[in-house]
């Protein structure tokens, strides 16, 4: 059965060397790897090459609830193209698009049936926002 794809994207006003680096190093994803303020990636690690995995711990701030959301890397091209299977199996597409100063990033990824489809795309387009707010101001 075809899964539901979502797509989310941001235009972030930083050179892609930059965007790729904040992006990918697990040094800037705990800073913003996170849907709403009350949430935080306490830790994360990522060895970005095809058949490399990577992990972050995501947690409520309060310490009620949290969960690690890794893959592993089925395509790397820097600075162009990443493709990772997640460990529940969906499949994920980030493409990096240059534009002069800016850099647009375009996330697409299979939609997951606990759900529903509004609140998948709300959730990884917050985390969008929030990874263009930071690579901006830091």
């Amino acid at each position: 059965m075809e899964k539901t794809k979502i797509t989310v994207k941001s235009s972030v006003n930083a050179p892609l060397a930059k965007v790729w680096d904040y992006w990918n190093a697990p040094e800037h994803i705990t800073k913003w790897n996170s849907a709403s303020p009350d949430w935080h990636t306490p830790k994360s690690e990522n060895d970005l090459r095809v058949g490399g995995r990577f992990t972050a711990r995501m947690e409520a701030k309060d310490g009620s609830f949290g969960f690690d959301f890794g893959g592993t890397y089925d395509e790397v091209v820097p600075h162009e193209k990443i493709s990772y299977m997640m460990d529940d199996g969906r499949k994920t597409d980030i493409t990096f698009v240059s534009e002069g100063n800016e850099t647009k990033v375009i996330e697409t990824f299979e939609a997951e049936d606990t759900n529903p489809v509004e609140m998948q795309q709300g959730g990884w387009q917050a985390i969008l926002d929030n990874f263009k707010k930071y690579t901006e101001t830091n």
